[in-house]
């Protein structure tokens, strides 16, 4: 097979979730896959994390805006090398393109109600982009994978899709998240001391962030311990504002924000956090989730959307639009330490069930079961 791969964003330095999980994918296909040719479609960037191989072929395309790239230069890059099927990975694809193709979308976020709140340009283009593309591609895809049973059947339920043309794939996460000590103390990177609570999300409102900093507030009232707080790839701005809409100022001095930590560094960071804050108010998987288990770092979730399925039935789970209940749970953590053993245990076990092995083995298995029906 002559496999064609979009990965427009992975060779950016500022990798997302969406550009791990294409990334992972394309390394495990290059370890494990030695009949297949792949041709991996990029935009030009400085971090070149996928080399060229006998069976792996990175193509360069550059051009200036997402849309043009992918609706007018992909297609027609696909088309003059001659692949059979083309895997786009991120949610949208080509409206115009005679290539068979596989869709991953991620979840169907760009069909529910926008938070009005949400004032980030780049948000709100890539909301608006997706509704206007994905409705007109979903026909013309051979197979339509997502990362969950939730998302799975959120899709079917929501575009009137069969189920033989869905495919459920999990995610998984690299094997570098694993309990570590850090004699490097490359923590301190980040934070003066070990025991902290680690908090990632941003200014988008489904990652909880203003519930999450009230419930922090309620913990520092009831903690003796009164852990600070490491919020990644937030602005002070934005968290000022939240303090004095919610008048809460006795978290502005426990809270660090460093901006954005390569992952490269999150191992470090779970390792030497006291508890993992992934309170988000909806996730169509979550790879954080099971980073911080993988690593032994007690994890506080939601019980709303994919959580609980990934998290599974011992997972601390909260209902998160409830800032009391997310600060039980962490004085709970604190003050309980048999509880605190017990979650450290379940989530090492539970993180044992996933890998990007497996993922990039389902993903052959579909390629193959396409190119057979061509």
């Amino acid at each position: 097979m002559r496999i064609g791969i979009e990965a427009q964003r992975i060779f950016r330095k500022n990798k997302h979730g969406m550009d791990y999980v294409v990334l992972q994918e394309i390394l495990q296909l290059q370890q494990m896959d030695h009949q297949n040719d792949y041709y991996v479609f990029v935009k030009p960037g400085p971090d070149h994390c996928v080399k060229d191989s006998s069976k792996v072929h990175i193509i360069e395309i550059d051009m200036p805006t997402y849309p043009l790239w992918e609706q007018y230069a992909l297609p027609k890059a696909a088309k003059e090398i001659g692949v059979d099927i083309l895997h786009c990975t991120s949610n949208t694809a080509p409206i115009h393109c005679n290539i068979p193709m596989i869709l991953t979308l991620h979840d169907i976020i760009f069909l529910e109600p926008r938070d009005k709140k949400n004032k980030s340009l780049y948000q709100n283009m890539g909301w608006l982009y997706r509704r206007l593309v994905v409705p007109r591609i979903l026909h013309k895809c051979r197979r339509i994978i997502t990362v969950s049973e939730f998302e799975k059947n959120n899709i079917i339920n929501r575009l009137n899709i069969s189920e033989r043309r869905m495919a459920m794939i999990y995610n998984g996460f690299n094997d570098w998240f694993r309990p570590i000590d850090d004699e490097e103390e490359k923590y301190k990177n980040y934070m003066p001391e070990k025991g902290f609570l680690f908090f990632l999300g941003n200014t988008d409102p489904k990652k909880n962030t203003e519930r999450t900093l009230v419930a922090y507030s309620r913990y520092l009232e009831r903690s003796e311990v009164k852990r600070p707080l490491l919020m990644a790839d937030l602005d002070r701005d934005y968290l000022n504002g939240i303090i004095s809409r919610n008048r809460i100022d006795n978290v502005r001095e426990k809270i660090f924000m460093p901006g954005y930590i390569p992952n490269q560094d999150l191992p470090y960071i779970y390792n030497s956090a006291f508890a993992f804050l992934y309170t988000s108010l909806r996730e169509s998987f979550g790879i954080p989730l099971l980073e911080a288990m993988a690593c032994g770092t007690p994890v506080v979730t939601s019980n709303t959307s994919s959580m609980p399925e990934i998290g599974g039935i011992n997972a601390i789970q909260v209902n998160p639009e409830n800032a009391d209940e997310i600060a039980d749970m962490l004085i709970k953590l604190e003050n309980d330490s048999e509880f605190y053993r017990q979650q450290k245990e379940w989530g090492m076990a539970r993180a044992e069930l996933f890998s990007w092995r497996k993922t990039a083995e389902q993903l052959l298995d579909l390629y193959r079961e396409v190119y057979m029906e061509r």
